[in-house]
């Protein structure tokens, strides 16, 4: 891990990412004490201020300080990404390697559950289900894990029905081994650098759809910070101030940029042959 590190700031692309990840991840784990003033605390004096040294960002329309709006929008943020992600990565994984390992009606089941997933448009699926079952951060996140699975699943499977048919498998087969070993000893170390990659470069993806789906009035619920609620609110005030939609936009650009330098320089280093395959 450290040498992965070392290689990718020798590569300018790649150290601007990881600086970029490195700040936005600190500021939002660090946002109860870097924040200047409480994120929901209301101030109808100091409504719609341009930036200043009292308020880095200005503010909204109820006078709260948009720079600790951003600063703990970012916890909601990754809080979405990495629990969603990384459950939908652990079952996928599983999935794929059954899939791609197992008897062939398995296979043909565990895609055919994958192709029903996929065949719905993300955000119209995302859109249907909060309409449903009511607008919350649970929801976002479980619609997220849902249509993630057969992403990470495909991946594996493919790598999976690969690696199955090499010599080493087939002696470990021959000699008796358990199944549960050969994935978790031979198969699954093969198959979980690209998954990183992908992951890193899913994540932007994710906090654009919990952005969005707030951004709509059906994702966190008010007066929790999101990024998403900001934009919400910069565009109904567009007419009297920009900052609020400034505000709520820099992150995700940063965020954006910033693993997808990540992600393309992981890729390179891990796993030069995926840049063809992809």
């Amino acid at each position: 891990m450290i040498n992965i590190l070392k290689r990718i700031t020798r590569e300018p692309l790649g150290l601007f990412g990881l600086i970029l990840v490195t700040v936005i991840v600190i500021g939002a784990f660090l946002a109860g004490i870097i924040a200047p003033y409480d994120p929901v605390a209301l101030n109808i004096l100091e409504r719609l201020q341009s930036p200043s040294a009292s308020h880095l960002l200005g503010t909204d329309q109820l006078g709260r300080d948009l720079f600790s709006r951003v600063l703990h929008g970012g916890q909601v943020a990754l809080k979405v990404a990495l629990i969603s992600i990384g459950v939908a990565l652990s079952i996928g994984v599983l999935l794929g390697m059954i899939a791609g390992f197992g008897p062939r009606w398995l296979d043909n089941t565990i895609m055919m559950f994958f192709d029903t997933i996929r065949s719905f448009p993300t955000v119209m699926f995302a859109l249907a289900t909060v309409a449903l079952v009511g607008p919350s951060l649970t929801t976002v996140i479980a619609v997220i894990i849902v249509t993630s699975i057969p992403s990470y699943g495909r991946v594996v499977r493919t790598q999976t029905l690969t690696i199955k048919s090499n010599e080493f498998i087939l002696a470990e087969r021959a000699m008796g081994v358990s199944t549960t070993r050969i994935l978790g000893v031979h198969i699954l170390p093969n198959v979980i650098g690209p998954l990183i990659i992908l992951a890193s470069m899913d994540i932007p993806t994710v906090i654009a759809l919990e952005a969005g789906l707030s951004f709509l009035g059906m994702g966190v619920k008010p007066p929790t910070p999101s990024w998403g609620s900001i934009l919400n609110d910069g565009y109904t005030l567009i007419r009297n101030t920009p900052w609020p939609i400034i505000a709520g936009s820099i992150p995700l650009v940063l965020i954006t940029l910033g693993f997808t330098f990540l992600g393309e320089s992981l890729r390179d280093l891990i796993d030069p042959k995926l840049r063809k395959s992809l």
